[in-house]
């Protein structure tokens, strides 16, 4: 195995681990270092060396660092990254202020480093068997995306809301699978567990084509869920990200004869097909397409530029929770390579 680039990690948590696992078998890599202040009781590391602080990492050497820390550090870490030329692999969202991740867009642009943001959904197979099939134009214009992400909640995260833990997957691959911005937010929220902030939040947006998108995202369900529907001119495709299966609902090309059976099913039936995909594992694939960035072998990353797009999003839906009205979003550049 070829080790040209020496990466380090920060933070040793729920997702670090998986990072550190990740990085300890990744061609072309290795993991020279992990940050975490409480140490590595469990060997997550699997044998790196566990540093106390940003500074000692760097005093080893790296090329880049995935950062996988409290999301309210990260603006602070980021920085002490950029500074010092390091790349960076930064875990959703990119910051927890619309102002913070500008910053750390700015700094990362302003020196020409390679930055990305781990939203995991666009290394999903389904969602990216999706986009490939959405940019050949099988489904046609679309017109609405529909997603519910639910399940109990996690005891884990404390440091915010369900908006913006498991919202942002939501929008971000929302605006990368269609290639359209948000135009319009309108949203409302629920508080049921005692904390400060909010459980659910259900959604509707407008996109920068007049397309919709509808989201219902909470921690309060015993059922797990995450689906994702998009339906256009042709049908209507379903992706479900746990099992990573994408099906596709044409609109009919046979029209029903049977009278009573046609007015109960609806007249646009038709063939269902559920395709054969690949199912690599999502965290390896944005391993593997974050690496190649910093190689410059390829660019297909979430850039920050992009993560910034959504906490803007992600900022305009607790607005309009809080103010009760739709909140309009300036128009932005596109995200990713949707059609």
């Amino acid at each position: 195995m070829t080790t040209g680039l020496r990466a380090g990690l920060i933070g040793l948590g729920s997702m670090g681990r998986h990072h550190a696992r990740v990085l300890n078998g990744l061609p072309e890599v290795k993991l020279v270092g992990v940050v975490d202040p409480m140490g590595d009781r469990n060997g997550w590391a699997q044998g790196a060396p566990v540093l106390a602080t940003v500074e000692d990492l760097l005093a080893l050497g790296i090329d880049y660092a995935v950062v996988a820390c409290p999301t309210a550090l990260h603006e602070e870490v980021g920085l002490q990254l950029a500074e010092a030329g390091v790349c960076a692999l930064i875990e959703k969202p990119v910051a927890d202020t619309v102002e913070r991740s500008r910053c750390l867009v700015e700094a990362f642009e302003t020196r020409g480093l390679v930055a990305g943001v781990g939203h995991i959904e666009r290394c999903n197979p389904a969602l990216r068997s999706l986009l490939a099939r959405l940019s050949a134009g099988e489904l046609g214009e679309v017109f609405q995306v529909v997603t519910r992400r639910q399940g109990p909640f996690p005891h884990r995260i404390t440091d915010v809301g369900v908006v913006k833990d498991l919202a942002t997957h939501d929008i971000d691959l929302t605006s990368w699978v269609t290639g359209r911005s948000y135009a319009s937010v309108a949203a409302h929220t629920v508080h049921k567990s005692g904390r400060p902030h909010e459980d659910m939040v259900s959604v509707a947006g407008l996109l920068s084509d007049g397309s919709m998108a509808n989201h219902l995202v909470n921690w309060l369900s015993p059922l797990k869920e995450r689906f994702t529907s998009v339906t256009g001119e042709r049908g209507t495709f379903i992706a479900d990200t746990l099992t990573a299966d994408l099906t596709f609902h044409s609109n009919a090309a046979v029209a029903t004869e049977w009278e009573m059976l046609q007015a109960f099913r609806g007249v646009s039936e038709g063939d269902m097909i559920r395709y054969a995909i690949p199912k690599r594992e999502p965290l390896l694939v944005e391993h593997e397409l974050f690496r190649d960035a910093v190689l410059g072998v390829s660019q297909d990353i979430c850039t920050l530029r992009e993560g910034l797009r959504t906490v803007e999003v992600a900022a305009a839906v607790l607005e309009s929770a809080r103010s009760g009205r739709t909140v309009d979003i300036p128009a932005g550049e596109p995200v990713g390579h949707g059609a």
